[in-house]
């Protein structure tokens, strides 16, 4: 064989070995995760986008989220209808059930979404049907979190819609949040297509469902508030989404931004030690990093209650905790804003040892060199300004700890909205 036919040959075969190598990447990559930050669901029942899945182009972004925990009450052959507050709108929608708590396989069908009118009434002419795999059903395995496929419907920006679903065989105890907030609603048989639940019974909590997604074409992202009671809510008027981090969407909204605000807040919640759901340090991959479409993360306020433990750490030991979750979102490439530490002072377990662990904390975050990449002062919106240890009046519901209305509209005001560019 002569050299030019060598050559020819080498070429040939390297060009044969390029065109391949191209191929294997574009299916990989068509195949591949299209939901930015978002974890790609685990599990054989875990559902991905069918054959009717909007453009890969349009990324999801988290509209509602919810952080989970155990102990939610069980339901056997019960429609359960649950009502959320959404943030960023758009056409197209997806939803997000979760067993990671649950000991037991979790099976729900029927489930729909539709505008919420009022108590358990729903618009029935938006009732659009939501499927797993092209399925009316899904079964999700302990441990695991099931997606829907994606739905077309109308989601309005900062409004009220609920998720129904019917749960056809008895489950002992869910996977739920536990403080709504607000009423949902469960009722005896398959009623998830009624615009009215008849005979409907009230619970306070919200059982297996985790989040809400969209897709919109002009989404800057979403942005998870990690806390406690005060980011829960705890104290805001019942069923009138006044959380500061509804309040923070509802500013979002009045300025065209279209960010999504994702409460991952859970009353006594700690940032050390688990005890009212798993510490901010250890469930911080799920309930932060995890969220659809994130990009920023506000951490509020969980280190108080670690403050009002029967042996409360040391400001250094909150402030190595604040460290890891710096670190951690830097290296997922989410910006972490710091919010310092609210009053306490007047609470039955307030203490001069725990003064010192927030004061050092607030230090910590205000000085130079925390690697946060912003300070939101609550501190500063809401205490006292002759008594820096105290809540201002105006904004304390009279347990000293937890702000009423307008201090959730305080809080929410002091976040600066150009953060989010």
């Amino acid at each position: 064989m002569n050299w030019t036919r060598k050559t020819t040959i080498s070429v040939v075969a390297a060009l044969v070995v390029l065109v391949v190598a191209v191929v294997v990447y574009v299916q990989r990559d068509a195949g591949g995760n299209e939901n930015g930050n978002e974890a790609t669901p685990t599990g054989a029942n875990s559902a991905t986008p069918g054959a009717g899945a909007s453009p890969a182009e349009t990324p999801w972004t988290g509209s509602w989220a919810v952080a989970v925990q155990n102990g939610g009450r069980g339901f056997e052959r019960q429609t359960v209808r649950q009502i959320l507050r959404t943030s960023i709108g758009g056409d197209t929608v997806r939803v997000r059930l979760s067993n990671e708590f649950g000991s037991d396989p979790l099976t729900v069908s029927a489930v729909h979404l539709a505008q919420h009118l009022q108590a358990n009434t729903v618009d029935a002419s938006t009732n659009a049907q939501v499927t797993f795999n092209g399925n009316d059903s899904v079964t999700v395995e302990a441990g695991q979190t099931a997606v829907s496929d994606p739905v077309q419907f109308a989601l309005p920006a900062g409004a009220d819609i609920a998720v129904t679903a019917y749960v056809p065989e008895r489950i002992g105890s869910v996977t739920q949040h536990a403080f709504a907030n607000r009423h949902n609603y469960v009722a005896a048989g398959n009623q998830a297509t009624r615009a009215t639940l008849s005979g409907a019974q009230t619970f306070d909590n919200y059982a297996f469902l985790a989040g809400v997604d969209v897709q919109n074409p002009e989404s800057e992202g979403a942005v998870v508030t990690l806390g406690a009671s005060i980011t829960d809510g705890y104290d805001s008027t019942f069923g009138e989404n006044r959380r500061w981090p509804d309040q923070l969407a509802r500013r979002l909204i009045a300025a065209n931004r279209n960010v999504g605000v994702l409460n991952a807040g859970i009353s006594g919640n700690m940032l050390l030690k688990d005890g009212a759901g798993q510490s901010a340090v250890n469930r911080f991959d799920r309930d932060v990093l995890a969220q659809t479409g994130v990009k920023w993360v506000v951490f509020s306020d969980a280190a108080i209650n670690d403050l009002g433990d029967s042996n409360p750490p040391g400001g250094e030991q909150l402030i190595q905790g604040l460290q890891q979750l710096i670190q951690r979102s830097h290296d997922a490439g989410i910006k972490i804003f710091c919010a310092t530490l609210t009053p306490y002072k007047g609470t039955d377990y307030w203490s001069e040892q725990g003064e010192a662990g927030r004061a050092a904390v607030n230090e910590f975050i205000k000085g130079d060199g925390s690697g946060c990449d912003a300070v939101i002062d609550l501190d500063t919106a809401i205490h006292d300004p002759n008594d820096p240890q105290r809540y201002n009046s105006r904004y304390n519901t009279g347990d000293s700890l937890h702000p009423n209305d307008a201090g959730m509209e305080a809080i929410a005001a002091a976040v600066d909205l150009d953060l989010f560019r």
